[in-house]
């Protein structure tokens, strides 16, 4: 496996943890470090033959959980517990809906949609997070910045702004038909019309 390949599947690996966690703090509000520990430790058992140092892990993780704003700690009877804060709760709601999307059971209805976008250059993170979580999805680059997708996906797009912050910057169109599509419907493997 080459030095990329390991590296992004340590990062893909690092945030499915992530959003275990924090899916199991969202089921109550807050909840003990112990019991969380307990959740992920089965939630390993699915993942590669590797030693995990749970304590290093749930820390590593719970700590990730707080700088990033979605989750805090707190006191209660002298024990700590992490709590989901509505940035968490955001979150965890748009990395669900990023699963449901690509699940879904998908019956193109002979349009094309298509997120056309123009992210100024001083937010260029955010412009490469959009791609990439475009790209994750799916969507097709059709040119620089207008990406194409043949499923309803208008929920799924509203999120991923609301996520990022680019309102006007973002827009969503559908279109009846694109010129020389002939390699789109190849690339979904979609029929001829």
């Amino acid at each position: 496996m080459g030095k990329l390949e390991e590296i992004s599947r340590k990062r893909k690996k690092k945030r499915d943890i992530q959003n275990a966690v924090l899916a199991a703090i969202a089921v109550t509000g807050f909840i003990a470090v112990a019991a969380v520990a307990g959740n992920v430790l089965q939630l390993l058992a699915y993942l590669p033959n590797e030693k995990y140092n749970l304590r290093y892990r749930m820390k590593s993780v719970t700590a990730r959980l707080v700088v990033k704003g979605y989750a805090i700690w707190i006191e209660k009877d002298g024990k700590k517990y992490l709590r989901i804060t509505p940035a968490g709760r955001k979150a965890l709601a748009f990395e669900q809906a990023k699963v449901v999307l690509k699940n879904q059971k998908k019956k193109w209805d002979g349009r094309w949609r298509m997120v056309v976008f123009d992210v100024p250059e001083r937010r260029r993170r955010i412009r490469l997070r959009l791609c990439a979580v475009m790209r994750e999805i799916g969507f097709v680059r059709l040119q620089d910045s207008v990406w194409v997708y043949p499923y309803d996906c208008e929920d799924f797009i509203a999120l991923l702004k609301a996520e990022l912050k680019v309102g006007k910057d973002v827009l969503y169109a559908i279109a009846d038909t694109i010129e020389h599509d002939k390699n789109l419907r190849r690339q979904f493997n979609l029929p001829k019309m």
